[in-house]
C-alpha cells in the first residue's frame, strides 16, 4: 500500500509554510482529515493497520484516540479490530475523559492518532487511561512523522519523541520532513508567514 500516494491523491500532502502543534515550522504538512473524509479509504487504511497489530499479537479491549484529529482513525481502527472506541479531549488545555466514557481496572488499550509527530497528544491520552486503572499495550497511527520509531522499523527514535520505549508503536508509513524552530526558520526569513491548518488552528 502506497501511503504517500494515498495522501497526495487526497490533496492531503500539503506544501507551503506551516505552524505545527509543537510550535515548530515545516515546509510540509499531512492533513489526514482529507484522507479520512473518504470512508472507503479510511476503512482500507485502518484494516491495513489492524493487520500489522494483529500480526504482532497485541492484546487490547479498547481503542482510545485524542480528539480531534485522532477520532476517525481511532474509530476505524477499533472497527477493524472489533474493539470498543472512546476518545479523550482537551478542556481548558488539559486532556480529559468525558461523555460518560469509562475505563475498567486492567482494561487494555491501544492509543490511536491520525498522525504521530512527537507523540505528545497520544502520551497525554495514555496517561489518562493509566491514571484510571487501564493499561496501554500499544500506540498506533496512520502515519509517522519520523521522530518516533515504529514497530519493525530499522530507524531509531529521535530525542524529541515522547512515546515510551517499552510500548510498541504501529504506523503505516514514515514521513520525514525537516522542521525548524520559529527563530531559525529559513522560510520565515524569506518573508513568509506560517499558517496552521491543523485541528487547533482552523
Amino acid at each position: 500500500m502506497n501511503i504517500e500516494k494515498i495522501y497526495k491523491d487526497a490533496n492531503a500532502y500539503l506544501e507551503g509554510h506551516f505552524l505545527l502543534s509543537s510550535g515548530k515550522h515545516s515546509k510540509f504538512y499531512l492533513q489526514s482529515a482529507k484522507v479520512l473524509e473518504n470512508p472507503k479509504i479510511a476503512a482500507k487504511l485502518a484494516d491495513e493497520l489492524a493487520k500489522i497489530i494483529k500480526q504482532a499479537d497485541i492484546k487490547a479491549q479498547s481503542v482510545c484516540a485524542p480528539a480531534l484529529g485522532g477520532i476517525l482513525a481511532g474509530y476505524e481502527l477499533a472497527r477493524a479490530l472489533d474493539l470498543r472506541s472512546i476518545f479523550t479531549e482537551r478542556i481548558d488545555g488539559k486532556m480529559a475523559l468525558r461523555r460518560g466514557f469509562n475505563v475498567a481496572k486492567g482494561e487494555k488499550f491501544i492509543i490511536c492518532e491520525d498522525i504521530i509527530t512527537t507523540g505528545g497528544s497520544a502520551l497525554e491520552s495514555a496517561r489518562i487511561i493509566t491514571e484510571l486503572g487501564g493499561e496501554v499495550t500499544a500506540f498506533a497511527a496512520l502515519a509517522n512523522r519520523g521522530f518516533c520509531a515504529r514497530y519493525n522499523s530499522n530507524k531509531t527514535a529521535k530525542p524529541i519523541c515522547k512515546l515510551p520505549n517499552d510500548v510498541p508503536f504501529f504506523a503505516l508509513e514514515d514521513f520525514e520532513f525537516e522542521i525548524f524552530e520559529p527563530n531559525e526558520c529559513p522560510i520565515c526569513k524569506s518573508g513568509s508567514k506560517a499558517i496552521k491548518p491543523g485541528s487547533r488552528g482552523n
